[in-house]
């Protein structure tokens, strides 16, 4: 399965699904090893350190310093990983409306972190978005 490809069938065949609890950005320097018992939902190695995203609750009770409270959009289609403007086509949308997003691409589907006080609002202006694509 390589998913799709067709921008016009991605954004308007998309389910906009917000997940519970909130998320953080968390860094830790090269050499620091991951707390135990910690389960990010992604892990990124950069020159600087690595970054992980995880749980606002699993940062606190492991003691890490946090940063940009957001909740997790998942995108439920399955986009191919060579699909052209799907997601410059939502982030467009987003930050016509004045918000920043961070999104991941994973095999299966995209993920968008957004603001945490504005998350109903992303997922409105997401639902907004497959409504104009569809029509």
């Amino acid at each position: 399965m390589t998913g799709e490809t067709d921008l016009k069938t991605l954004l308007a065949s998309m389910t906009p699904e917000l997940l519970p609890g909130v998320h953080v950005f968390v860094t830790l320097a090269h050499g620091v090893a991951q707390p135990e018992g910690l389960e990010p939902v992604m892990v990124f190695r950069e020159r600087e350190g690595q970054t992980l995203i995880v749980t606002e609750e699993a940062a606190k009770a492991a003691g890490l310093t946090a940063s940009f409270r957001c909740r997790m959009i998942t995108l439920n289609i399955h986009s191919s990983l060579e699909a052209v403007g799907f997601l410059a086509a939502i982030t467009t949308r987003l930050a016509s409306a004045g918000m920043g997003v961070n999104p991941v691409s994973a095999f299966y589907h995209d993920h968008l972190f957004v603001p945490a006080a504005r998350a109903e609002e992303a997922l409105e202006l997401l639902r907004q978005l497959v409504k104009d694509s569809a029509g």
